[in-house]
């Protein structure tokens, strides 16, 4: 008989555990699969390579959050990262953002499911067309691959983010310049990024090529 066996606890909800002689990172849910995840008893496979929230938690870096926060998604696609958000934050709430209506219908079964997600279909380099809907928030979390998106995550902290709240996102390299060495390409990002208080960076590699996290303080 396999046995699962719980390690550690990471985040509110998100473990570390072991099963068949493996470990992996999951978050415990009353939820079933929302992408093809393993559901092993009340806990839901978090797999890195599908989502870069979780390829930055097993590089070591947890940000601190509370299963009471108010979070900005900007760029939630179909949902999968949300989904481990929302289980995260048992008390809290998701405002998430998506532009693109294929993916924007898998996200919104998502959110007709729990009720601690709010599904925008709205575009993020407009954060005044639904500042109507979303409240001060305590985190931002940004995964877009755009040439912008640096641009698109200073707007929202300036509209959404409450004084000293954190944010993260997540710099494609090769969307923003697909002729520069990456490398190049991160330097001249955190030097933009010096109007706040960078907290942490580092690499999303092997689960992600060309990508980094850079966690913010406003």
């Amino acid at each position: 008989m396999d046995v699962l066996r719980v390690k550690k606890e990471v985040l509110p909800n998100t473990f570390i555990i072991e099963y068949k002689d493996r470990e992996m990172l999951a978050t415990r849910s009353n939820y079933p699969p929302h992408y093809g995840e393993k559901k092993i008893g009340e806990y839901r496979e978090w797999i890195p390579f599908r989502s870069k929230f979780a390829g930055m938690i097993l590089n070591n870096h947890i940000p601190e959050i509370r299963k009471d926060f108010k979070l900005l998604y900007l760029g939630t696609a179909t949902g999968t990262t949300a989904s481990h958000l929302s289980d995260i934050l048992s008390r809290g709430i998701i405002y998430g953002v998506e532009y693109s209506a294929i993916p924007f219908k898998k996200f919104l079964e998502l959110a007709m499911e729990r009720e601690n997600i709010i599904p925008l279909l709205e575009n993020a380099e407009k954060p005044e067309n639904y500042s109507g809907m979303v409240e001060e928030v305590d985190f931002i979390y940004q995964d877009i691959s755009q040439r912008n998106q640096l641009e698109i995550f200073e707007r929202n902290t300036e509209f959404f983010l409450r004084r000293r709240g954190e944010g993260i996102i997540m710099v494609k390299a090769r969307s923003i310049d697909s002729t520069a060495e990456p490398s190049s390409v991160f330097k001249k990002v955190l030097m933009e990024m010096e109007i706040f208080d960078i907290l942490k960076h580092g690499s999303l590699e092997p689960y992600h090529k060309d990508h980094i996290f850079v966690h913010i303080r406003k």
